[in-house]
């Protein structure tokens, strides 16, 4: 997901993101640790992801953010 598209989203919105995001990252982690993940290249992806939520999410709270 590209800042451009979470930078659209409400708060709220972004807020559902990211705790799916979170709970992806649980599901792949354990999924690694079994061995039965075949994408580990998704595992950098969801961090990132989360990564750009959050520091979006601080922006706004800050008063910084491109509104």
């Amino acid at each position: 997901m590209k800042a451009d598209e979470i930078r659209k989203l409400s708060t709220s919105e972004m807020h559902k993101k990211l705790q799916g995001f979170r709970q992806e990252l649980f599901n792949l982690r354990f999924q690694h640790s079994t061995g039965q993940l075949e994408n580990t290249q998704r595992l950098p992806q969801v961090k990132k992801d989360i990564a750009r939520i959050l520091t979006i999410l601080n922006e706004k709270q800050a008063g910084t953010g491109n509104e």
